[in-house]
C-alpha cells in the first residue's frame, strides 16, 4: 500500500470519535443442549444501561425499589477482555461483525462478536451506537457539552428552564464527574496540538471557541503524559472504549445504583418484543446470547411497570416492532419528530503542512469547540476532533452540530421487518450550506483544502452519532415521560428530545431523565 492510500485509508478508519463495563456481571459462556425456556417476574425493568437507563435505576433503587435491568451489550469489565485502540482494532471492535465499521472503510477483519460498537445502516444515514453495560458512554468522545439557554428554551417551551439550569445540569455535571482540561497542561501537552491549531485558525477566520468538559479524568491524563498510570487517550482509545480514565456510566450512575443491592444487571439479554396483557403489566420475550450471538436461552419477562432506555433507536425498534407482530398499542407521536442533531462532519487538508501540521501524537478526547450558534444565518456547534494516526497528516477533523429545522419521522416496514426512516437530502440541506460556509471560511483565512480524503465531495451528511426524538416529551409522552396510551410504560432516553438540541446530547438526555424520575417518584407512580 502506498502512502498516500494508506494515509487516506487509515484516516477513515479513525475518524468516528463521538457517539457517541460493568464490574459485577460475568459474560455468559455458551451452553450446550436443548435450549432453556425460563419464566423470571419482576416489579420493575429497565431495558437499556445507557443515560436513561442509569439515572432510573439509581434513583429507583435509593427509593428502595428492586430493580432488574436488560441490557443486550457485554459486561465488559467482568469479561476481562479489553477494549481494542482505533489503529489495532480487535475482537472488542464491532458488534458481531466480520470486519470493523469504522465510519469510511472496513479494512480490518473481525471474527464475529459481541464488541461494544454497532452501526445501524439506512438508505441516506448511518448511525453508530454503543454495545455493553454502559451503553453510549462506552464509545462517545465524553464531550459533556451543555445546550444553550435559549435553543434550550426553544426546544423545551414547556420546561422551567431556570430549575434545569439551576439544579438538573449541575446534578448531572456532578453525578457524571464532568471536569475540565487545566489550560497550562493544554498548552504544553504535544498530544493537544491539534486543538491548539485548530483554535488559532478558528480565531484567525473570526470564529469564536469554547473549552468543552468531559467525563474522562483529566488528573489521570496528566499521569497517563507522565507515564505514571497506563495509556488510554494517549493509546488511540475511545471509539472501540476506552480501557483507563474515563468516567463511563458504569463507573457513576451504575456502580452507585448496584451498590445499593437492589439493582440486577443481566447482560447479553436481547428483547425481541413486549406484549401488553389484560392487567396492564407487561410480558417480553427475550433472547439470551453468548459471545458469539448465539442464542443459548429464550426467555419471558412479566413487570409491572416497564422503562424503555434502550436508546433512540432501540426503544423505537422496540415499540413499532411490537406494534407490528403484537398489535401493542402506540400513539400516533411515535415515530414522529426524529433527528440526527444535525450531525454533519467535515474537514480540512494541508493544515499548516510546513508546520508541523495537527501534530503526530493526538489525544483521541476533544477538549475544544467553535461556538457559532448566535450567527442567525449559519447557526452551529463545531468539534475540533481528534485524528490520531501515529504520522501528521495535516488534517484537521470536525463535526457540526445543526439546527434540524426539517425533522425525519421513523416507522415500521413489515416487509423487511425492520425500521424504516425517512431522511433524505432535503433534511440535511442547511447542514451542508453550514458546513460549506465553515470550510470556505476556515481556508480563506489559514489556507488549506476541503478533505476529500474524509468524505465524498468534503462532507459526511451520511454519518450520525446522536440519533433523538421519535418519543418525544409531551407529545408522545405526558410530560415526565410516561409513554400515551399506557399507564405503566415509561420512556427515558433520547427519543424524548424532539431531533435537536444543539450540542452532544447526553448531558441532556441525563438531566431529562432526571427531572423525570424525581416527578415519577414523587408522584408515586412506581408505589
Amino acid at each position: 500500500m502506498d502512502r498516500k492510500k494508506f494515509i487516506k485509508t487509515g484516516i477513515l478508519a479513525v475518524s468516528g470519535f463521538y457517539f457517541l463495563n460493568s464490574n459485577m456481571f460475568q459474560a455468559v459462556e455458551p451452553r450446550k443442549g436443548k435450549l432453556e425456556k425460563e419464566t423470571i417476574n419482576a416489579p420493575i425493568l429497565i431495558i437499556g444501561s445507557g443515560y436513561g437507563g442509569a439515572v432510573s435505576a439509581l434513583r429507583l433503587c435509593e427509593a428502595g425499589k428492586k430493580v432488574i435491568m436488560l441490557e443486550m451489550g457485554l459486561n465488559w469489565e467482568k469479561s476481562g477482555i479489553p477494549f481494542s485502540n482505533m489503529l489495532k482494532p480487535g475482537k472488542s471492535a464491532a458488534w458481531l461483525k466480520k470486519k470493523t465499521i469504522a465510519p469510511f472503510m472496513n479494512i480490518f477483519s473481525l471474527t464475529p462478536f459481541t464488541g461494544t460498537l454497532d452501526r445501524m445502516d439506512f438508505e441516506n444515514i448511518n448511525i453508530w451506537v454503543g454495545r455493553g453495560v454502559g451503553g453510549g458512554s462506552l464509545v462517545n468522545g465524553g464531550m459533556a457539552v451543555t445546550p444553550k439557554e435559549s435553543y434550550f428554551k426553544e426546544v423545551f417551551p414547556d420546561l422551567d428552564a431556570e430549575k434545569f439550569y439551576n439544579h438538573y445540569f449541575p446534578l448531572v455535571h456532578k453525578e457524571l464527574k464532568v471536569n475540565v482540561i487545566g489550560e497550562q497542561f493544554l498548552k504544553d501537552c504535544p498530544y493537544y496540538k491539534f486543538t491548539r491549531v485548530g483554535e488559532a485558525e478558528a480565531h484567525k477566520a473570526g470564529f469564536k471557541t469554547v473549552r468543552v468538559p468531559n467525563v474522562y479524568d483529566f488528573q489521570y491524563m496528566e499521569k497517563e503524559y507522565r507515564n505514571e498510570v497506563p495509556r488510554s487517550a494517549f493509546n488511540t482509545e475511545v471509539i472501540y472504549g476506552n480501557n483507563h480514565g474515563k468516567n463511563s456510566l458504569d463507573k457513576t450512575y451504575l456502580k452507585k445504583a448496584l451498590e445499593t443491592g437492589n439493582l440486577e444487571i443481566l447482560d447479553l439479554h436481547c428483547v425481541e418484543n413486549i406484549k401488553l396483557n389484560d392487567d396492564k403489566t407487561y410480558t417480553l420475550e427475550v433472547q439470551q446470547t453468548d459471545t458469539s450471538g448465539t442464542v443459548i436461552s429464550d426467555k419471558v419477562f412479566n413487570c409491572r411497570k416497564l422503562i424503555l432506555a434502550a436508546g433512540t433507536m432501540g426503544t423505537l425498534k422496540l415499540l413499532l416492532h411490537s406494534h407490528a407482530v403484537h398489535g401493542f398499542p402506540i400513539h400516533e407521536q411515535v415515530g414522529k419528530n426524529w433527528g440526527n442533531n444535525g450531525n454533519f462532519m467535515t474537514g480540512r487538508n494541508w493544515v499548516k503542512p510546513l508546520s508541523g501540521g495537527t501534530g503526530s501524537k493526538q489525544s483521541t478526547i476533544p477538549v475544544g469547540g467553535i461556538d457559532n450558534w448566535d450567527d442567525k444565518e449559519h447557526p452551529f456547534f463545531t468539534e475540533i476532533a481528534p485524528l490520531p494516526m501515529g504520522m501528521d497528516v495535516a488534517t484537521a477533523l470536525y463535526l457540526l452540530i445543526n439546527r434540524v429545522d426539517k425533522k425525519g419521522e421513523v416507522s415500521y416496514d413489515n416487509t423487511k421487518k425492520n425500521l424504516s426512516l425517512d431522511w433524505n437530502q432535503n433534511h440535511t440541506a442547511k447542514m451542508r450550506e453550514n458546513a460549506d460556509y465553515f470550510i470556505k471560511k476556515m481556508n480563506r483565512a489559514n489556507g488549506g483544502t476541503r478533505s476529500h480524503f474524509l468524505f465524498n465531495n468534503g462532507f459526511g451528511a451520511d454519518v450520525c452519532y446522536h440519533p433523538l426524538g421519535g418519543c418525544v416529551l409531551g407529545k408522545a409522552t405526558n410530560e415526565y415521560g410516561k409513554l400515551k396510551d399506557h399507564d405503566n410504560l415509561y420512556v427515558l432516553d433520547g427519543s424524548l428530545i424532539p431531533g435537536t438540541i444543539g450540542v452532544n446530547p447526553f448531558v441532556t438526555i441525563t438531566a431529562i431523565a432526571e427531572y423525570c424520575m424525581e416527578n415519577l417518584i414523587t408522584q408515586n407512580e412506581f408505589a
